[in-house]
């Protein structure tokens, strides 16, 4: 099937019905997918904890996410592979929205950004991702990643930083006032995680070295309170309450269905649901569903090549809108594709969609019976294994690539995307790099539209012209940034009172901008007594023109469907002064 008929419908649970539907769901199919949601789960137990605790919510939050969101976006969405959860990229979102609403805002701003993802899909705005240049992605995720690692360092040095400022600058100079202090037991177990999870043989072994990594490090966190030298744990950070029984850690009972806005607010405080608060959460909304767009279709096209399958993009977004609507209502964060979970996925052999939904099957089994032990979990474990995937998640080999291989303008948008991203948000790193890549790139195609003085070329123009004729050819792109400096520039070369032919076979797109240049020009020739032919128009330029009314209010200027038409009117003078 075609990209464009896997682009432009909006179906409902595509991918599902596509795996199920070419080829027979056969008992190897099951185990194969089985065997892959299991191996994806042991992924994402500890990730979606680790990146709730980094948008500043207790981590059972991150798992049901993973649980509610997972499955419905594998069983509604148009991606085979994808895997859904909390991500990375979310956290720089996330975490502002958690420290100025509450767990309550935060459901609440998902919710809205499900519906806007919605919207999308019925939108049909899929193949919009597109038009998103390479050095645009590669730079916001690479300031994400930055942004993630140095949040992590508070829990990974044990710095006991209770508050930093909002701006990333003030970050770094209180984390780095604040090194001096570091605990060196929560350094310990911090490296050692983070050296378990880069040194895991997971090739031989194939079990991600994630799981191993915590299992370490916790272990090492039990010893060392055994020696007198405690760490903070997930169970010593966070408690919850059920039933008017206080307890601490994980709670280990179902996800339940409970109103978004009725969750914790700010500090404990009730949030309340307005028109007004409504108002504040529509941009935070708006980037959320702007970034769950990009982030799970530029999984869906990694997953592509690699499986050589094609995903439903609008199919994609419709899955990923319902999957945010409905993850609030069950206490989950905002979802969406996760690259290294879907890659995880694939890897461990998953086959269609419902190896998606065995994962969060899974992580909800697991949540029922490791509840109690995920509470030993120590915070330098989860910041080690946040430090991996913003390690991960850098691209930095495609980043180097770029700035040591790419064209000067490609490298300009990278850097200041990145720059952005750091120091202010991904959002305006997006909007400002698409902005400033469009009009570098129109740059480029403006001064790729030339003209070229063909009177004297025998393929062109093979009998002789009369003295005060001229033949130019136009070649390229005749839009608002370069229609007026060429067609001046052919004003200026027929200063001497010539006569123009414009051989217009090489003109690829005329739009308004370049209609009212060629209005202008033929203006300025009839004051100037200057005959015009303009000949070999493609379809799209002769449309344009027609569709503007110029050519028939043109006095100066006569048009021919061939070269030869023309240069037979300019040699017997039949062409109105």
């Amino acid at each position: 099937m075609s990209n464009r008929v896997q682009l432009t419908p909006v179906r409902f649970s595509s991918a599902l019905r596509d795996a199920l539907t070419r080829e027979p769901y056969t008992l190897s199919t099951l185990r194969a997918d089985v065997l892959a949601g299991l191996t994806v789960a042991i992924v994402a137990i500890p990730l979606a904890m680790a990146l709730a605790i980094a948008s500043g919510v207790p981590p059972q939050y991150g798992l049901y996410s993973a649980i509610v969101g997972g499955f419905v976006a594998a069983l509604v969405g148009g991606s085979r592979y994808s895997v859904s959860g909390p991500t990375a990229a979310f956290v720089v979102i996330l975490a502002p929205i958690t420290a100025k609403y509450g767990m309550a805002g935060l459901a609440t701003a998902g919710l809205m950004a499900g519906v806007i993802l919605f919207a999308f899909a019925v939108l049909r705005i899929g193949r919009l991702i597109e038009y998103v240049p390479e050095p645009v992605t590669v730079g916001f995720t690479s300031g994400i990643a930055v942004v993630i690692a140095v949040l992590q360092l508070n829990d990974f040095l044990g710095l006991g930083l209770t508050e930093m400022p909002e701006a990333f600058l003030g970050k770094i100079g209180v984390i780095a006032q604040a090194i001096p202090h570091s605990y060196w037991a929560v350094v310990l177990v911090g490296a050692v995680t983070l050296l378990v999870k880069i040194l895991w043989p997971q090739e031989r072994l194939l079990i991600p070295g994630y799981a191993p990594a915590i299992v370490v490090g916790t272990l090492l966190s039990l010893l060392l309170a055994q020696l007198g030298h405690p760490v903070d744990t997930i169970g010593s950070r966070f408690t919850f309450e059920v039933a008017g029984v206080t307890g601490h850690g994980i709670p280990q009972m179902l996800p339940h269905l409970s109103w978004p806005w009725a969750l914790p607010g700010p500090n404990g405080e009730a949030f309340v649901l307005s028109w007004q608060s409504v108002r504040d959460l529509i941009p935070a909304a708006f980037s959320i569903a702007v970034l769950g767009a990009i982030e799970s279709l530029l999984c869906a096209v990694v997953l592509d090549r690699s499986t050589r399958t094609h995903h439903h993009s609008n199919g994609e977004l419709l899955g990923q809108g319902i999957a945010n609507i409905t993850t609030p209502f069950f206490g989950g964060v905002p979802v969406t594709a996760a690259i290294a979970r879907s890659a995880a996925n694939v890897s461990a052999g998953g086959r269609t969609p419902l190896a998606a939904a065995v994962h969060a099957v899974s992580v909800l089994i697991g949540v029922l019976i490791l509840a109690p032990a995920l509470s030993y979990i120590p915070m330098a474990a989860m910041a080690a294994v946040l430090l991996t995937v913003a390690w991960n998640m850098s691209e930095a080999k495609t980043a180097v690539s770029l700035l040591k291989r790419a064209p000067r303008p490609d490298k300009l948008v990278f850097i200041v995307c990145f720059s952005l991203t750091v120091v202010f948000d991904m959002v305006l790193a997006i909007a400002v790099g698409i902005a400033l890549a469009a009009f570098l790139f129109m740059g480029d195609i403006a001064r790729f539209t030339q003209t070229r003085d063909v009177t004297n070329e025998p393929r062109y123009v093979s009998p002789p012209l009369p003295a005060d004729w001229r033949v130019y050819k136009i070649i390229g792109a005749m839009f608002f940034a370069a229609a007026d400096r060429v067609l001046t520039q052919l004003l200026n070369e027929t200063a001497d009172g010539s006569n123009l032919i414009i051989y217009a076979d090489g003109i690829t797109l005329l739009d308004a901008g370049g209609t009212s240049a060629f209005e202008r020009f033929f203006e300025e020739c009839e004051s100037r007594h200057i005959r015009v032919i303009i000949t070999n128009m493609q379809a799209q330029t002769e449309r344009a023109l027609k569709a503007s009314g110029i050519g028939a209010r043109a006095r100066a200027a006569v048009f021919t469907a061939t070269l030869p038409e023309a240069i037979e009117m300019a040699r017997t003078d039949t062409v109105a002064a």
